[in-house]
């Protein structure tokens, strides 16, 4: 089970002896919340899932499927078996896709099922690309709502959305509908990558994130374990305060 009093680290590295050479600098022997995405993943396949999760980390996996739905359903049966904590797909193939999803990890003969989100809007998609390159009329607000509440009639546990957008999909679903939320970054520090619709962690979680994804905050950083340990320090701290209003 992920714990979300941890980010998720995003290991968005271009080979896997980087993703391990980073991984030493982190805390020892304890589990951590990590990410691996599709490049990590088409490098090594299945066996670098496999190695962390044999080490005790919790691995959202973060694949986004997107196909037809015997496609998406028989590949789910696939991952769930790699002992993984969450994977994703794109709401965007519709509800039937969703729901073969979930056929597919209910399927699987596993002890734990991983949880299942999906992808609503990328946090590197703009108002104007929603409208000029998607063909979107509605509004991007409108739009995660809507691909929330697909999600939820499907079955899944959640989806991933900007964090500026997470009390939105509470609004529309409820509250152990979990929101996954990339671009995290710092309240002080702008930002020149291609995250578009970002927000500092305490105003993330105020804004009703339950898991918050953290990359190149971390990874790229001269101290990596400091970096990493101010997030928990503070995801700590703001849910506290919230708990304690």
């Amino acid at each position: 089970m992920l714990d979300k009093h941890q980010p998720i680290i995003a290991l968005d590295f271009a080979s896997v002896q980087d993703a391990k050479d980073f991984l030493t600098k982190m805390p020892k022997h304890q589990p951590l919340n990590l990410k691996i995405g599709m490049e990590l993943y088409y490098l090594s396949g299945s066996e670098f899932v496999k190695s962390l999760v044999d080490q005790g980390h919790k691995i959202f996996l973060d694949l986004k499927l997107h196909d037809i739905p015997n496609t998406v359903e028989r590949s789910m049966r696939i991952l769930a078996q790699l002992g993984i904590a969450m994977v994703n797909v794109h709401a965007a193939g519709g509800q039937e896709m969703m729901t073969a999803a979930k056929e597919g990890l209910l399927s699987a003969n596993i002890q734990s099922q991983p949880l299942l989100i999906a992808v609503t809007q990328l946090t590197s998609t703009s108002h104007e690309q929603l409208i000029t390159e998607q063909l979107i009329s509605s509004s991007m607000e409108d739009c995660v709502q809507h691909y929330a509440r697909l999600a939820l009639q499907a079955g899944l546990d959640g989806v991933v959305c900007s964090p500026q957008e997470a009390h939105l999909i509470k609004e529309v679903t409820h509250s152990h509908f979990l929101t996954v939320t990339p671009g995290i970054r710092s309240q002080h520090v702008p930002h020149t990558d291609d995250q578009k619709r970002t927000l500092d962690i305490a105003s993330a979680i105020r804004n009703k994130c339950d898991f918050l994804v953290i990359g190149r905050p971390i990874t790229r950083s001269n101290d990596p374990e400091q970096v990493y340990q101010q997030a928990v320090k503070m995801i700590l701290q703001t849910r506290k305060e919230i708990d304690n209003a």
